[in-house]
């Protein structure tokens, strides 16, 4: 039997007894403590620092050492500085050999982040999948004993309403005799695809509810929708809790991969969730005297790849390996209590299909809503997260990809990288001749320029697009990313390992007591993910002939937080008018509720998603060396005639090809 021993973390002084040799990180997952991990304990982005608190301490009844933990490893040298402080380790490293008591300091904390996926009005021709029927029936007699009860209900709906060859859930067949006595022989019966009797309530019911989710790799959205009118009465969000197992898709790829209950811990973490926003987002609604899930009698979701499989319990691994293959291709559709969704208990789940290996259902979502195969111009989607979704082509054909772009416009890979969280950074602007920065802080209404007690925390994803951009422009980088030598400002500097850096708000602006600032190596971090979402942009105009982008579509939360100047200005894609550069918001959440609110959008989900052409960008032999161009600010050789006017008309000092 293994030995367990004390783990306290303060300041929130969540504590308990964790197994010898776990990680501090599975302590801290496994004890509710919300410590950053961004690359879900890889150890490759050094933000779960913590400081080991030695001595006896009374009030807890033990002793806690360095030595309780493992020795110090190759992975914390490399990223635990002596301006840290000492006494520090990395959660994901560090495993337990004996009662410990930590203290978290405020930039390990990870803070809640701010869910953004708003619905937007969607006008849409209703024929949802689930519908519902009034219907009054005869009371039975001795006199007409010809009938069971389902046969009297299923008599008036193909009489009244051509419904024919009826069938009922097993669930709702067992209370039908019930619930037909109790609505005095008025029921409304709620008919799946005018195949299935999924419910039977008592009486006249008219309200009838659905609900779309977007299970997004970090955050995710719910919308409850009135089938009856097509609007969305109620939205819900929250981080996504498989966080915890890995920020991005591969690391939870891998987590399922070295962890025998992997993929079954993973499933019900996203199953209890999504429990969890369905009940918030129906707390006030009440159908015939049943609150709760029990009033949504249909449900559609999207996903990535990966999501999916871990969702519908499918092992992930074979999407991580080469060629990609998915466990199943098309939509499904599968009964809410076979997974454990707190809806109606016989209602579906409709799962939209996915277009290849990682290009998921969340893609057919966006392709879905935007319409790219109905289009005359020439449209560039682009579905920004970890990893990369894009859409080009208008009627005559429309092909997708993916790029690994990486989690740097998460916040990872960035020195002071974080979630749209309160005390994040948000937007920046950078004064060319002074080299002094303003920035928005998320929670604060004002604009900042040094200010003490701005409280901020670190960048968030739209900020550090923002301020390298603003460092180009100002002169601070580069075309290739080198910081500018011999500027006369105190913003730039050198590091304690003499590489330079950008102080983009000083220690007393901060609430963690130090510098924030830019690194070359973000600078860096940030040039390979937009690199790659250029480079695969351009091997697809290649492959389709398309020389010029008439419109640019940025999907997704992110996509509308960050700014189209600053984003056309690095170069994350080709050049483009930039008033035909615009955001959408979230896309995939949008497809999810057409597809619950019209049937043919589910078809035309099934018949897209073949239709369009994956390319897989990854094995082009030119993709490394249209990679490598790309990681030039904008470019290395491509024109931006529409970058370079615009630059010109802000008389921005620097030269852009025409």
């Amino acid at each position: 039997m293994s030995n367990k021993h004390k783990v306290i973390f303060q300041p929130s002084g969540s504590r308990g007894e964790v197994e010898e040799g776990k990680t501090l990180l599975e302590a801290a997952q496994r004890l509710g403590v919300d410590l950053e991990s961004i690359c879900g304990g890889k150890g490759t982005c050094g933000k779960c620092k913590v400081r080991v608190e030695e001595g006896y301490f009374e009030k807890d009844a033990m002793e806690s050492k360095m030595s309780h933990l493992t020795p110090l490893t190759d992975v914390e040298r490399k990223f635990i500085k002596p301006e840290d402080g000492p006494q520090m380790r990395l959660a994901c490293a560090a495993e337990v050999q004996g009662d410990v008591k930590l203290f978290v300091p405020e930039k390990s904390r990870a803070g809640k982040q701010i869910v953004r996926k708003a619905a937007k009005d969607i006008t849409i021709a209703l024929d949802p999948a689930v519908k519902k029927y009034c219907i009054k029936l005869a009371e039975p007699t001795l006199h007409d004993l010809s009938k069971g009860d389902l046969e009297r209900v299923q008599g008036p709906l193909k009489a009244e309403y051509g419904l024919e060859n009826l069938t009922i859930d097993y669930v709702i067949l067992q209370k039908l005799q019930d619930l037909l006595r109790a609505g005095n022989w008025e029921v409304t019966v709620s008919v799946w695809k005018g195949k299935e009797i999924i419910k039977v309530e008592p009486g006249f019911v008219e309200v009838s509810y659905g609900l779309a989710v977007d299970v997004g790799t970090t955050t995710v959205a719910a919308y409850l929708c009135d089938l009856n009118t097509g609007k969305v009465v109620n939205t819900e969000s929250m981080m996504n809790p498989q966080v915890p197992y890995g920020e991005d898709v591969m690391s939870r790829i891998t987590y399922a991969m070295t962890h025998d209950d992997g993929l079954a811990i993973m499933q019900k973490a996203i199953i209890e969730g999504l429990n969890d926003v369905i009940e918030k987002i129906t707390a006030d609604i009440r159908s015939n005297g049943t609150p709760g899930g029990a009033s949504i009698v249909d449900m559609t979701v999207v996903f990535n790849t990966a999501m999916h499989h871990i969702f519908l319990g499918f092992n992930p691994v074979y999407i991580g390996r080469s060629p990609f293959v998915p466990a199943v291709q098309d939509c499904v559709d599968l009964k809410a209590r076979d997974l454990g969704i707190r809806i109606n208990d016989a209602s579906y789940i409709h799962v939209l299909p996915i277009e290849a290996g990682f290009v998921g259902a969340d893609n057919v979502g966006v392709l879905i809503a935007e319409e790219p195969y109905n289009s005359e111009d020439n449209v560039l989607i682009i579905d920004i997260g970890t990893n990369g979704e894009l859409l080009l082509g208008n009627k005559e054909a429309v092909c997708s990809t993916s790029c690994a772009t990486g989690p740097a416009f998460e916040g990872a890979q960035i020195k002071f990288g974080m979630r749209a969280a309160p005390g994040a950074i948000e937007k920046v602007r950078i004064d060319p001749e002074t080299k002094e920065p303003q920035y928005k802080v998320i929670g604060k209404a004002d604009w900042h320029t040094h200010v003490e007690n701005a409280n901020a925390k670190g960048i968030c994803g739209s900020a550090i697009i923002d301020v390298i951009a603003e460092m180009f422009k100002a002169g601070v980088i580069d075309k290739s990313g080198k910081f500018v030598k011999d500027l006369d400002t105190p913003r730039v500097r050198k590091d304690a390992d003499g590489k330079p850096e950008y102080v983009l708000a000083w220690a007393d602006e901060t609430s963690i007591g130090t510098d924030i600032t830019v690194t070359q190596g973000d600078v860096r971090a940030l040039q390979l993910a937009k690199g790659a979402l250029y480079a695969g942009a351009k091997l697809m105009m290649q492959k389709m002939g398309i020389e010029k982008l008439d419109r640019v579509v940025l999907a997704g939360a992110f996509g509308s937080h960050i700014d189209t100047q600053a984003s056309l200005t690095l170069g994350m894609f080709p050049d483009c008018p930039i008033e035909k550069v615009y955001a959408v918001g979230n896309a995939a959440g949008d497809g999810a509720i057409m597809a619950l609110l019209n049937q043919g959008k589910r078809r035309e989900a099934s018949e897209k998603a073949r239709w369009v052409e994956f390319l897989e960008i990854a094995v082009e032999p030119e993709f490394e060396k249209e990679f490598m161009k790309a990681m030039h600010i904008p470019h290395m050789k491509d024109p931006f005639p529409n970058l370079k006017s615009l630059l010109e008309k802000d008389h921005v000092p620097v030269k852009i090809k025409g």
